[in-house]
């Protein structure tokens, strides 16, 4: 038998015995004690038999009852804990520039991570180099290939945490814990087989739409930049525990984007980043669309060259738009939910800004934020930051984190914090790297919202009060100190006139609570790239005070000589 045929019948032998190595995984009593209601036998059955249809799982559940039975080095503890998390991606990537392809790719990618935990749930090796240890791993599915790294980085990971609780005790020994906090959350055990996702490309259709909404820069010789570009991955992620959790759950993200960059004549440099960020493949703009947004980008970019500067340094009411606003949302408010337990011998509850406003109040009493990542659209749209389990495999539910303004909750994951014990299903991971704290669908609420008409109106009486010719409203940030977009409104007629050249300060957690005196009805969806997906949903925001200053930092010189003549008109093939 050749080698191959050899590894289909190993495959299919594994296959049949995947149910009973699922059995043999052992469910600590502590652990059963808290599941919450288990699935029917029904459901179980079939998620089993997904399993063991799965070669990429047959592999993680083989080894890990393996390496749980025969994991032992002298004068080190047994492992009390194993994980394994492979992430399996797709990936399309493109970019033009100028009417032309700077590249065009696919690629297939599967990245391994394993975590080897020794002590236990009050104590373990959770610390430094005792974090686990990744690396790429084969995109076939061959059992034993898997198998194979598997069992090397498992053998690594033990290692590092025997050395790794070694150095924390020591460690411990020179401070003294303020808090009696665990180090590792019991979770209830989920088995949950959902089915993969792949990824809905059409490369020549793709490149031929970048082509073309790049070719518009024929329009506007002084532009120095129009490139446009997309990112779509098909992301499945599959992940056990030694407490028996076994997950399997895909996504499909798909990122398109233009960058536009100019100078104005006095060296000032201007740029536009527009970008749009989908769950589903059928929400990808039509080429003709997303040309007419490559023609906007071009547009703003000439009126922001003409723009008048800032000179003044105004201190006053500032309107955001739900653009804008999400920035805010997801800055301001998301980062500093995240419950990242303080290091040893640090106090504290948690790590950030909102680390001792736990039950105090945050935003104005008119304001409630939900984090929930169940939801996967909002009127229509798709939502990347939504699932149902964590990559700790603990299920999410909506949670409540601001109540009227008030600090109620935090995201966590199953690193506890003091007060707060136990996971709430927000531990998302990037690729091969430890899970970490992060929001899935947050969305901010008010009371008393009003229409975006309504805010401007209050915005324009405020400035009439306090004697101003003119407010401020902000379209679009480039950082929560940098508008891109910034206009003045003005108190005679309403009329907004576009400027440049500014920075915006005291847009902080204390402006928050104390200077946001109105929200809008204008709900805005922002699917946010990074590292970890995630979306908030915010509508605008009136500031009663905020300062915008002339933007002092150094211009960039004027290019020495004109572009190139461009001869005829773009065609979209790279030829002019």
């Amino acid at each position: 038998m050749n080698s191959r045929l050899l590894t289909i019948a190993q495959n299919r032998f594994l296959g049949a015995l995947v149910l009973t190595v699922i059995a043999a995984i052992a469910v600590p009593p502590a652990v059963r004690a808290q599941a919450s209601a288990a699935p029917s036998p029904a459901t179980l059955t079939a998620q089993n038999s997904a399993a063991a249809q799965d070669p990429i799982l047959q592999a993680m559940l083989a080894e890990l009852n393996r390496s749980r039975d025969q994991l032992k080095m002298d004068n080190v503890a047994k492992p009390y804990y194993i994980e394994y998390r492979i992430t399996d991606l797709d990936i399309y990537e493109a970019d033009a520039a100028f009417g032309a392809m700077r590249y065009s790719q696919r690629a297939r990618r599967r990245v391994v991570r394993a975590v080897v935990r020794i002590g236990d749930y009050k104590q373990d090796s959770y610390f430094g180099q005792g974090q686990g240890i990744a690396e790429q791993i084969t995109v076939e599915d061959d059992v034993f290939a898997l198998r194979h790294t598997l069992w090397l980085l498992t053998d690594e990971a033990y290692k590092r945490a025997g050395e790794s609780l070694a150095a924390k005790q020591a460690m411990l020994k020179e401070v003294n814990p303020d808090q009696n906090v665990e180090d590792f959350a019991h979770a209830p055990v989920v088995v949950a087989v959902d089915p993969t996702v792949k990824l809905a490309v059409d490369p020549a259709a793709t490149d031929h739409m970048l082509r073309a909404a790049t070719a518009i820069y024929v329009e506007d010789p002084d532009l120095q930049m129009l490139d446009s570009a997309v990112n779509y991955v098909a992301k499945n992620d599959y992940f056990i525990n030694s407490e028996g959790t076994i997950t399997r759950r895909g996504q499909s993200t798909y990122l398109i984007g233009i960058t536009g960059a100019t100078q104005a004549k006095d060296g000032m440099q201007l740029v536009r980043t527009p970008s749009e960020y989908y769950a589903r493949a059928n929400e990808i703009p039509s080429e003709s669309k997303f040309v007419a947004e490559a023609h906007q980008v071009v547009s703003t970019l000439k009126a922001l060259r003409d723009a008048p500067i800032v000179e003044e340094e105004y201190r006053g009411p500032v309107l955001l738009s739900s653009d804008a606003a999400s920035d805010v949302l997801a800055t301001l408010i998301g980062d500093n939910l995240s419950a990242r337990k303080p290091g040893p011998g640090r106090g504290g509850r948690t790590v950030g800004q909102f680390a001792s406003a736990y039950k105090s109040r945050v935003l104005p009493n008119f304001i409630t934020v939900v984090d929930d990542p169940t939801q996967t659209e909002y009127h229509g749209e798709s939502l990347v930051g939504s699932y149902r389990y964590d990559d700790e495999g603990v299920r999410v539910a909506p949670l409540t984190v601001i109540d009227k303004g008030q600090l109620v909750s935090f995201l966590t994951t199953r690193q506890p914090i003091q007060d707060f014990p136990a996971s709430n299903g927000h531990a998302m991971a990037a690729n091969g790297a430890p899970p970490q704290p992060h929001f899935g669908v947050l969305t901010l609420t008010s009371s008393e919202a009003v229409s975006p008409d309504e805010l401007k109106k209050k915005l324009i009486q405020m400035c009439k009060d306090q004697g101003k010719q003119y407010g401020y409203r902000v379209e679009t940030f480039g950082g929560l100190t940098s508008p891109r977009l910034l206009y003045r409104v003005w108190v005679s007629d309403g009329h907004e006139e576009l400027v440049r050249g500014a920075l915006l300060n005291e847009l902080d957690v204390r402006g928050l609570r104390n200077d946001l005196v109105a929200v809008g009805n204008d709900m805005f969806v922002s699917n946010r790239a990074g590292t970890v997906p995630g979306t908030v949903i915010s509508s605008s925001m009136l500031f009663d005070e905020l300062e915008i200053r002339r933007d002092d930092r150094a211009k960039a010189k004027l290019p020495e000589y004109p572009p190139p003549p461009i001869v005829g008109s773009g065609n979209g093939t790279g030829q002019h």
